[in-house]
């Protein structure tokens, strides 16, 4: 599963996800791409489930890239703990995703292909999704 290697400090806090995501809302190295349309953390167990989905439906065909990384930890405190004693421990990773934001991107030879492998990975994300194509320069 997909990690950070070294990060800066152990704990983060929770956020906002206000606004639509100005990074990374463009269809970049396939023909097609998954775009998340409402906001929401993917954890890396998510990213992994959708990475097999999609690689079992792509294989010989065409390439997958992933467009998004388990960059922000998420801690939790243990059952049945009183209030107060801090902050818990770091247990999982999570993307932070906007709407706008291309997840997953796929380069298969027909529409068909990358439709039908994004329609099985979708049901294991925790938010919408549509899939979108490619923008030619000029087009």
């Amino acid at each position: 599963m997909l990690a950070p290697r070294k990060i800066k400090y152990r704990k983060q806090h929770r956020g906002r996800m206000k606004g639509l995501s100005t990074r990374g809302d463009s269809v970049c190295f396939g023909h097609y791409g998954l775009k998340a349309l409402e906001p929401g953390w993917i954890t890396s167990r998510q990213i992994e489930a959708v990475r097999v989905s999609i690689a079992r439906k792509v294989r010989k065909h065409g390439k997958m890239w992933i467009r998004i990384f388990p960059d922000k930890p998420v801690t939790k405190k243990p059952a049945e703990t009183r209030m107060g004693k801090g902050k818990g421990s770091p247990e999982f990773w999570v993307a932070v995703v906007k709407p706008g934001r291309i997840l997953f991107e796929v380069e298969v030879p027909n529409e068909a292909d990358a439709k039908e492998a994004f329609s099985t990975s979708a049901y294991k994300l925790p938010i919408k999704t549509k899939v979108v194509a490619r923008r030619e320069v000029g087009a």
